[in-house]
């Protein structure tokens, strides 16, 4: 396998990998309590009554796209009889071992969570934010994100999904209707849910922000530019998934045009064993979870070109067409460590012998000679410039981009969070400091498996200021209060423990007019 393949197959592997310390703490024992039980218009539910709040789990959203649904647009759920039992989640969609410890292979997927405060009621009704969650398209789930922190602090309403993944989310096909964008159409029902039923939980339907990480934060993207979207939600929240990225790179998500979806798509089909089948489709809607998992490719991306996502929405954004809801956006300051330090640990040391082919791995050989004399490597320094190159090409730069289209036509809000001690989401020691790495952020806003992390006095205060921002985001389309240093939208604000300062100079650390020149 030559270098390129390697490190693009390592890239697109660790995009998962991050995520492998998330696994879920065993359940807390439920308290019983009639104010457990909701009507929904499918059926009753009942949840589970903690402290302070309450979570009704593994609520479907859809049918189970099993049968002729593998592969077509999520069906309605069917009612049911009864009180169902929601406290404790259903199946994740299926994915390889990993954020879910041993993998899922059960279709019966499209469920949701939630997660409400005590009090409040239909007279009263809370904001509400719907979760979309990571992992490359090809692995998480909703119930990875314990998110009573946010909703308690917040006084919201937190709706997390699963969404279809991997090849059954994105498969594209000549005779698919849908192609390349289930798990987008998947998103769009659980918001169509959250209209019509968040109200029986002490939501407001007519509130509703729609927030998410990395593969998440780029399909709040999508539905930003998404036709079928208008209207589903309110608001926008993108965290590390920069809308106006580049397909051709493998670390940050994006999308691609359907012809080369088709051809993605055609090469899983021979691979799962129905390449040359008379009825490609049939055969496929035969073959068993697992053996469909193992022929996906690591690299997964919806596509664009399709009703549901008729451009790339970088370049929708950039022509203006996109959906008027304000947006708060932006990254971590170290956004590649992550994927240099594992690419690294794999045995891929970045050396100043070694640097020119690393580069040349990703980029046209003109644009590789430019980048390594903008990020020279030193005898001890290669692993945080091969970081450092992948964050600002694929993240802080993209971000940035996003965000000057976007305020030029909406209210945008622009972070960077910035703990250089954030603690680490994988076990192991590093081969080098990884600081504010890709979904760094994440355990000051959620308890990732259900299990808090240790945070010094000052990493507590910061996450109780950001679940502030977030939630006063959702409330008004403003951050700002009282309570948390002024957040001025033509600025970029900087969170980190003890020092949250707007500033102007991340472009010039990003090397973003380096990188707008290079193009």
């Amino acid at each position: 396998m030559t270098m390129h393949r390697v490190l693009i197959a390592l890239g697109c592997a660790l995009t998962a990998v991050l995520t492998t310390a998330w696994s879920p703490a065993p359940p807390a024992p439920p308290a019983p309590d009639a104010a457990t039980v909701v009507r929904t218009h499918h059926g009753l539910v009942r949840g589970v009554h903690r402290d302070g709040y309450r979570t009704f789990a593994g609520i479907p959203y859809a049918a189970p796209p099993v049968g002729i649904l593998r592969w077509a647009p999520p069906a309605p759920a069917a009612a049911w009889s009864g009180t169902r039992d929601a406290t404790r989640p259903a199946s994740s969609c299926p994915q390889a071992a990993g954020e879910v410890p041993a993998g899922s292979t059960d279709q019966d997927c499209l469920h949701l969570n939630v997660t409400t405060p005590d009090g409040g009621g239909t007279a009263h009704p809370r904001p509400v934010v719907v979760w979309l969650h990571g992992g490359g398209f090809t692995t998480g789930a909703g119930s990875s994100y314990d998110a009573h922190r946010m909703a308690v602090r917040g006084d919201v309403v937190v709706v997390t999904v699963n969404y279809r993944l991997g090849a059954l989310g994105f498969l594209a096909h000549s005779r698919l209707a849908g192609s390349g964008t289930f798990g987008l159409a998947d998103q769009q029902a659980a918001l169509r849910w959250v209209r019509a039923e968040i109200g029986a939980f002490g939501g407001d339907a007519h509130n509703v922000t729609l927030a998410g990480e990395s593969a998440g934060g780029y399909s709040v993207c999508a539905q930003l530019t998404s036709p079928a979207a208008a209207g589903l939600f309110d608001r926008a929240i993108v965290q590390s998934g920069p809308c106006t990225g580049r397909p051709e790179r493998p670390f940050a998500p994006s999308s691609v045009p359907l012809p080369a979806a088709r051809a993605a798509g055609a090469d899983f089909a021979a691979k799962a064993g129905c390449g040359s089948a008379h009825d490609v489709l049939t055969c496929l809607r035969h073959v068993k979870v697992s053996r469909l998992l193992a022929a996906q490719s690591a690299d997964q991306q919806p596509a664009n070109g399709t009703p549901l996502l008729p451009r790339d929405p970088a370049a929708a954004i950039a022509d203006g067409h996109f959906h008027r809801v304000p947006m708060l956006i932006g990254h971590t300051r170290d956004e590649g460590n992550g994927w240099a330090a594992g690419i690294i640990q794999a045995g891929h040391p970045v050396t100043p012998e070694t640097w020119p082919d690393v580069v040349s791995s990703f980029f046209p050989p003109g644009q590789a000679r430019a980048i390594v004399r903008e990020y020279p490597v030193h005898r001890t320094d290669g692993g945080p410039v091969f970081g450092a190159v992948i964050g600002d090409a694929d993240f802080a730069c993209p971000t940035a981009r996003t965000g000057r289209l976007l305020a030029a036509r909406v209210p945008v809000w622009r972070y960077e969070f910035a703990d250089e001690h954030a603690p680490p989401l994988t076990p192991g020691t590093p081969p080098f400091p990884l600081g504010a790495p890709h979904a760094s952020e994440l355990p000051y806003l959620f308890d990732l498996g259900g299990r808090p992390r240790a945070l010094t006095a000052a990493q507590h205060q910061l996450a109780d200021t950001v679940i502030d921002y977030w939630t006063r985001f959702a409330r008004g389309g403003d951050p700002n209060g009282p309570s948390s240093p002024h957040w001025p939208r033509r600025a970029v604000l900087s969170l980190a423990p003890d020092r949250i300062v707007a500033t102007r100079t991340t472009p010039l650390r990003h090397h973003s007019a380096f990188w707008n020149g290079l193009g």
